[in-house]
């Protein structure tokens, strides 16, 4: 009977032991995880905490060319999407912008019109936000700006993702490494090269925005079940030293918290563009209605009323009367001073 209440004694005091090493652990890695996420916050001057208030939101996802195949400079938006979540209805909607996109740069000291990726280079992280409220006419309230070189580190720090390939490439242009058609489980290394690709894709930019959207969804999905603590804190190291965001680390636990909920009802769309030639520059020229539809899809997740667009695009369209949208060819397109 002694023996037995001594084993007894034994067991709850190494159970106790063990919770309270997790726990302390725990707090640790907490610790050690918002000191490397503090890093790469950017506090702003208004906040009206949507995200702690579960309140509908936008967040504005910029993937920089820089960091990666000897990039160096400061860049341009490479890759563009903007995720509008609405929290209480456990619904989000993901959409591509193509980066050679005609808008109006937004912040500029004189009228400017040029692709929407340079919005970046020219006033960072803020500028390319304002150029996209106002292109879509919806509120962007958050921003996560990435160097495309941490993706490789994010996607080997949660162990790969597997991705399923629409199609066997080798691309001399993103280290030629080889992909093969179906299921694929993909390293930092493939996963970068799988979504800088474009030119053998028989769907050029969209094809990659398509991929970019595949890789987004699977480092999201492998994030959220990520079964230990050891591995958060290399996890946000990857991110954090490579990115810049107005995300707090408060609201972006509560986004962790609430992610698996989140990533049951995601759509993804894309903004639809004509090929089009502004001087000697390609460029993608979004139709009024497909701007207007993009807006209301964004608008409608936000819990917000349609409204009729009134933005420099639709102006730049209305003026260039001639110009057919949805056609399969070439054709060219003037910027009117307004």
């Amino acid at each position: 009977m002694l023996r037995s209440k001594k084993v007894i004694k034994f067991s709850l005091l190494t159970i106790f032991m063990f919770i309270s090493c997790t726990t302390i652990y725990g707090i640790h890695v907490y610790i050690q995880a918002r000191k490397s996420f503090s890093q790469s916050y950017r506090q702003i001057k208004f906040h009206n905490n949507y995200i702690l208030k579960k309140k509908p939101f936008t967040i504005l996802l910029l993937g920089i060319d820089t960091g990666s195949f000897g990039r160096i400079d400061k860049g341009n938006s490479d890759t563009m999407l903007i995720a509008a979540i609405n929290p209480k209805e456990k619904k989000s909607s993901l959409v591509s912008i193509p980066r050679d996109t005609a808008a109006q740069i937004i912040g500029t000291k004189d009228f400017n019109m040029q692709k929407i990726n340079a919005a970046y280079n020219i006033g960072g992280s803020s500028m390319a936000t304002n150029t996209v409220a106002s292109l879509l006419n919806i509120p962007v309230n958050y921003y996560l700006t990435i160097n495309m070189g941490s993706l490789e580190k994010i996607v080997n720090s949660i162990g790969g993702i597997d991705i399923t390939v629409p199609f066997s490439f080798q691309d001399p242009y993103t280290g030629d490494q080889k992909f093969i058609r179906g299921k694929t489980h993909m390293n930092g290394s493939m996963a970068l090269a799988y979504v800088r690709m474009r030119h053998a894709d028989p769907e050029g930019d969209y094809g990659r925005q398509k991929r970019q959207q595949q890789v987004i969804k699977a480092i999201y999905q492998k994030a959220i079940s990520v079964d230990s603590v050891g591995k958060l804190v290399p996890l946000v190291d990857s991110i954090s030293k490579g990115m810049t965001t107005n995300i707090s680390f408060k609201d972006m636990e509560t986004l962790f918290l609430s992610a698996r909920i989140l990533s049951k009802n995601v759509t993804t769309d894309h903004l639809q563009g004509t090929n089009a030639w502004i001087g000697d520059g390609a460029y993608q020229i979004a139709s009024d209605q497909e701007l207007q539809r993009v807006s209301n899809e964004l608008r409608k997740t936000l819990n917000l009323p349609k409204e009729s667009l009134k933005n420099e695009e639709v102006y730049q369209n209305a003026q260039n009367k001639g110009f057919v949208f949805n056609a399969n060819y070439d054709q060219n397109y003037t910027i009117f001073q307004h």
